[in-house]
């Protein structure tokens, strides 16, 4: 199915918790919304009921095989041009996928961000992060620096922040979730969606 003027083929990376639920029934919310939403399992079936669980099983995998898989997953599709999503760990590998693409439409950010490349370049990507602050992942000046060069790249950003939410506070099955930060993300990612 090709993408009409507003709808979009997603690709939705999940966290380092693996491919739970709430990757799940966020892909649906998408979906509902008029979307393709594809959600790669770059675990291959494993997932973590702690952070410290699954980022053991990160570090086993490693970066780079995990880079490998995703870009697998999203190759095929790239074509169409892609949004890019991720929770957390997996924002941070669809940050990287959608700065190596040059028809990728758009990259939704939840949780999570990426160092980039000093050369990194794109045409006005338009990105949008939701992120809790404070974060113990995504600190402020961190948050900050990332945001200018995201910047001088020629991404189009905005960044929303969400006082007092835990760092996955997307996933109900977290101590994190914030129901009411939870909410204001989806209405306002999905208008960004909505727009591309």
């Amino acid at each position: 199915m090709a993408a009409s003027a507003n709808t979009a083929t997603i690709v939705l990376f999940h966290s380092a918790y693996g491919l739970r639920p709430a990757v799940h029934a966020a892909a649906d919310r998408l979906r509902a919304a008029g979307h393709e939403v594809h959600v790669p399992d770059l675990y291959e079936g494993r997932t973590a009921e702690t952070v410290e669980d699954g980022m053991a099983i990160k570090e086993e995998i490693g970066q780079e095989e995990l880079l490998k898989r995703a870009i697998t997953a999203a190759a095929p599709l790239s074509d169409r041009g892609v949004v890019y999503a991720g929770f957390s760990l997996g924002g941070s590998i669809a940050q990287n996928l959608a700065l190596g693409d040059e028809k990728a439409r758009g990259l939704l950010l939840l949780h999570g961000t990426s160092d980039l490349a000093e050369d990194a370049e794109t045409d006005g990507l338009p990105v949008q992060l939701h992120v809790a602050d404070p974060d113990p992942f995504e600190p402020h000046d961190w948050l900050n620096a990332w945001y200018l060069r995201m910047g001088r790249a020629g991404a189009d950003v905005e960044v929303y922040r969400y006082p007092g939410a835990g760092h996955l506070f997307t996933d109900p099955d977290l101590p994190d979730y914030d129901e009411e930060a939870a909410e204001a993300t989806w209405q306002v990612a999905l208008g960004f969606l909505a727009d591309l």
